[in-house]
C-alpha cells in the first residue's frame, strides 16, 4: 500500500487520520508537521487523504461486524464548488451505520442506486424509517420487488415495511451532525472525486468510533491502533 512512498507510512498515516478524524484544514497540518520536523505540503496530504482513505475503508469493510434489520434511511447536504450535492445514508436500530452514497443529484435514480448497494452488502432489513419522502419510498418499493425477484433461494421473502416518520427518523438526522461536524472546517470540496474519497474516510472513522470494526479482542482499539491495522 506504501510501496514507493517518499514519506515513511507512519507520516502518511498520522496526517491522513488527522485530517479525517478531526477539525483541522490541510494547512493547519502543514504548520503541525513542520514543528515536529517533517516538512510536506498541504496538497501532498490532501492527496494522500484521497488516495489512502477508499484503501482504508475497503480494509474496514472486511472487519465490520453485522447490523440489525431495522434501518434508517436519510439524505444530507454536502456542498462542493459552491453546489449542493447529497450524501445518502442509513443507520441501524443500534445507531451504526449501514451504508453511504454521494450523490450529484438528489432523485428516484440516486436513492435506487444507494438502496442496491446496501441491500447487496448488507442483505434484506425487516423495516426501513424513512422521512416523509416520496422519492426514497418509490426507490425502497422498486429495490424491494426487484431483490425479491432475483432471490433463487426459494424462500417466500416478505415485503419491506415502509415507515414515513420525520420524528422517528430523527436518529439518523442526530447521526448526520457528526459526518457535518469535520465537513464544515472544510468549507466545501472543490471536486466530486475528492469529495467522495474523503467522505469515505469521514464515514470509516466514524465507524470506528462507534466500534463497528470486529477484533479478536475484546478491549476496542485507539483510531490510531485501528489505522495501523487496516495498513499492515
Amino acid at each position: 500500500m506504501f510501496k514507493g512512498r517518499h514519506f515513511d507510512r507512519s507520516v502518511i498515516l498520522l496526517c491522513v487520520r488527522w485530517y479525517l478524524a478531526y477539525g483541522l484544514s490541510l494547512r493547519n497540518l502543514e504548520e503541525m508537521m513542520a514543528e515536529r520536523g517533517v516538512g510536506v505540503d498541504h496538497a501532498t496530504i490532501h492527496r494522500w487523504t484521497v488516495h489512502y482513505a477508499p484503501l482504508l475503508l475497503e480494509q474496514f469493510n472486511w472487519r465490520k461486524r453485522a447490523v440489525t434489520g431495522k434501518w434508517h434511511v436519510d439524505e444530507t447536504y454536502i456542498k462542493v464548488r459552491g453546489h449542493w450535492m447529497y450524501l445518502y445514508r442509513a443507520i441501524d436500530s443500534n445507531g451504526d451505520t449501514v451504508e453511504f452514497w454521494f450523490s450529484e443529484r438528489r432523485n428516484l435514480a440516486a436513492a435506487k442506486r444507494f438502496l442496491r448497494k446496501a441491500l447487496k452488502r448488507h442483505g434484506r432489513p425487516e423495516r426501513i424509517v424513512i422521512d416523509g419522502s416520496q422519492t426514497n419510498r418509490e426507490a425502497i418499493l422498486s429495490c424491494d420487488a426487484a431483490n425479491r425477484l432475483e432471490d433463487r433461494s426459494r424462500r417466500e421473502l416478505k415485503p419491506i415495511r415502509i415507515r414515513q416518520s420525520a420524528y422517528l427518523n430523527n436518529r439518523i438526522e442526530q447521526d448526520h451532525r457528526a459526518i457535518k461536524r469535520r465537513v464544515r472546517p472544510m468549507l466545501g470540496f472543490k471536486a466530486i472525486d475528492s469529495a467522495r474519497a474523503i467522505l469515505a474516510g469521514i464515514e470509516m472513522v466514524h465507524m470506528m468510533r462507534k466500534g463497528q470494526a470486529k477484533y479478536a479482542y475484546a478491549q476496542q482499539p485507539s483510531l490510531a491502533e485501528q489505522f495501523e491495522r487496516l495498513a499492515a
